[in-house]
């Protein structure tokens, strides 16, 4: 059975770089190479791998790397750690503002001071 993988490399830059593969060893590697000069991590090498979760559905490994190239360096950090609950917590967050709900600025800044000592720990 033909497995893929989804990968999160940190740069030297401490930017993210979100991809997909068959190989994750040699994908690794081309990129800790620099084996395209035009790829995002070029410049922006050593790189380090963070994550990676291997799949053994293509659709669902592209499902999954579509989901998360659109999620914020917090909750890719988040995930690369297995902080769960931070990644609840920054998923309930984005949620609240981006909603129809219009919060008063003290709901607001509640939720901000919880975040922050959950960041802060």
């Amino acid at each position: 059975m033909k497995s893929y993988y989804i990968y999160i490399l940190k740069c030297s830059d401490d930017l993210l770089y979100t991809g997909f593969t068959n190989d994750i060893s040699r994908r690794f590697n081309e990129h800790q190479l620099g084996r395209n000069k035009s790829s995002f991590t070029y410049k922006r090498r050593p790189v380090e791998l963070i994550f990676h979760q291997e799949f053994n559905d293509v659709k669902q490994a592209i499902y999954f790397e579509k989901r998360i190239k659109n999620w914020s360096a917090k909750k890719k950090l988040a995930l690369a750690n297995k902080d769960y609950d931070m990644l609840q917590i920054l998923a309930e967050c984005r949620n609240f503002t981006h909603s129809d709900f219009k919060p008063t600025n003290k709901e607001v800044s509640t939720a901000l001071d919880q975040t922050n000592k959950l960041n802060n720990t």
